[in-house]
């Protein structure tokens, strides 16, 4: 099966998809975008969350043939050519990122939060980054990540 979605801005093909092999499975191994991690395969962890048409997703829950004309966004597309997303870079100004596994997805997921809530309570960022396990940072950093992101946000009105 032929698979054209636009990932990132890009228009991409891609033949010889089997199509039910994971969204996870063509981003990391086809398109050689590592950044959704393969931790759970089960949609439990939100190592490999990604947007879909606007829509957070964990990659590895949607089949590949289910994204045929599909906007898909990966924590790569996020960078601008010089520099970092706000988020990625309140992550590393916060010091909320450990070994990294989870950190792409709770990248992704938090730019859908601060998309959607410009200035989230403590509350509201816990809900919204429920499925997104981190077994190093012990979240606190997490937080303090999200709260810089939304206050730069607000500052140069990107939220």
């Amino acid at each position: 099966m032929r698979l054209t979605c636009t990932v990132n801005g890009k228009t991409e093909v891609i033949d010889d998809i089997w199509p039910g092999e994971s969204l996870l499975y063509v981003l990391r191994e086809r398109m050689g975008l590592p950044g959704a991690k393969n931790a759970c395969e089960q949609g439990e962890c939100g190592s490999c969350s990604v947007h879909i048409d606007g829509v957070l997703v964990c990659a590895c829950l949607v089949a590949a043939g289910q994204v045929e004309g599909a906007q898909i966004q990966t924590v790569e597309g996020l960078a601008g050519a010089t520099e970092l997303h706000p988020v990625q870079q309140a992550y590393l100004d916060a010091g909320a990122v450990q070994c990294g596994f989870c950190t792409p997805g709770l990248i992704v997921a938090t730019v859908d939060l601060l998309d959607k809530n410009s200035d989230p309570t403590d509350n509201e960022i816990r809900e919204a980054l429920a499925g997104n396990l981190c077994r190093c940072t012990g979240y606190a950093k997490i937080l303090d990540a999200v709260r810089l992101a939304a206050a730069r946000l607000e500052k140069t009105g990107k939220a």
